[in-house]
């Protein structure tokens, strides 16, 4: 295997799933769709578990008596809201997370109720069609916007192989809904073999689904176009012109699963499951957060907060492996570095230069 064949893989948290047919074959499909819970909220609502679960909190005001007509002003509690649209046959069994009670109109002029990653969280979905616009909270900014720009050393050990820059190109129209438009691009390589690779994915504005995913591998003499669309309204993916295929309610691609990561709260000794990435048979992805530390790189010193990845694919990211990104330990979740130990050396990258979006 050349080590440079690894470069794209090692930087997006799911990329091990792109190792190929193949690998597809290898592995074992997952079932049932896993719910969400996360620590003091209802988080990961959009498809993730945790490996511990925090008891719902008490509503703020007292629930009526029994036999008393119910009141239509109090907070009502519900269930997660998918991060999507709801696709007709969508899972519905499995583990589910503990659901929090939303604050009425006049708790959040006074500050009451509600904990700030609940809040967060629960505004990456949509709001109910027929909520009255007075008790939907206004939507908190996302840790990414059209602008960024994150540049990456990539080395083969201690020797440079070339550099990686992912970044948020602004927002394109994909079947007349808004997206965020990601690239991912890999150029380097030694002087016996050349990576020139390009990933792109297109990430619906509210709901932070996949709508389309491009892959354009050129490495040494192998060469690969892979075309995606992802209609996460009609439960189906199509790879260039091969029929359609059955995907996940609420579907992530190599790209958008980072991004997504990036909005979620990840605390310390937690294990998240997420059926989410959108062929079906590479479910799930478990994010295991290892430790807090600060670490310096070209662009810095910085908190980071460290995390073991895991996929149901071979490569960096598989299982048994032994691949670790650092996030920054702050509101933007940037990516500071990555390292993985392979059975030749290791691969790694270290940001060099960073650009904010707007």
């Amino acid at each position: 295997m050349h080590p440079t064949r690894l470069i794209p893989i090692a930087a997006l948290l799911a990329a091990a799933a792109c190792s190929g047919d193949k690998a597809a074959r290898d592995t074992t499909q997952s079932t049932g769709a896993v719910g969400a819970t996360a620590a003091d909220s209802d988080s990961v609502r959009a498809g993730a578990s945790t490996s511990t679960t925090v008891p719902n909190k008490a509503p703020k005001n007292d629930a009526p008596p029994p036999g008393s007509p119910p009141n239509s002003n109090a907070p009502q509690q519900t269930a997660p809201a998918a991060a999507g649209p709801t696709q007709p046959g969508a899972p519905t069994t499995g583990p589910t997370s503990p659901t929090t009670t939303p604050k009425k109109p006049d708790d959040e002029a006074n500050g009451g109720g509600g904990g700030t990653a609940t809040a967060a969280l629960a505004s990456l979905a949509p709001a109910p069609a027929l909520a009255p616009a007075a008790a939907r909270a206004p939507r908190p900014p996302l840790p990414f916007a059209p602008g960024e720009r994150l540049v990456y050393d990539v080395k083969f050990g201690s020797i440079d192989v070339g550099d990686a820059v992912m970044e948020v190109a602004g927002v394109e129209a994909v079947r007349n809904a808004p997206a965020f438009h990601i690239r991912f691009n890999v150029k380097g390589g030694t002087f016996l073999y050349k990576v020139n690779d390009r990933y792109e994915s297109w990430i619906d504005t509210t709901s932070l689904v996949s709508l389309r995913h491009w892959q354009s591998i050129d490495e040494g003499s192998y060469e690969r176009e892979r075309r995606y669309e992802i209609s996460p309204e009609r439960g189906v993916y199509r790879e260039n012109e091969k029929p359609e295929q059955p995907t996940v309610a609420q579907p992530l691609d190599d790209g958008s699963f980072f991004f997504f990561l990036r909005t979620i709260p990840l605390e310390v000794g937690q294990t998240y499951s997420f059926n989410r990435y959108f062929k079906p048979d590479r479910n799930p992805v478990t994010v295991t957060v290892v430790r807090r530390e600060r670490i310096k790189v070209p662009a810095g010193s910085f908190d980071a907060i460290v995390l073991h990845p895991t996929i149901k694919a071979k490569g960096v990211f598989g299982e048994g492996g032994r691949a670790e990104i650092w996030l920054a330990d702050d509101s933007s979740r940037v990516m500071l570095q990555m390292k993985s130990k392979l059975k030749i050396g290791s691969l790694n990258l270290y940001l060099k230069k960073l650009t904010r979006g707007s």
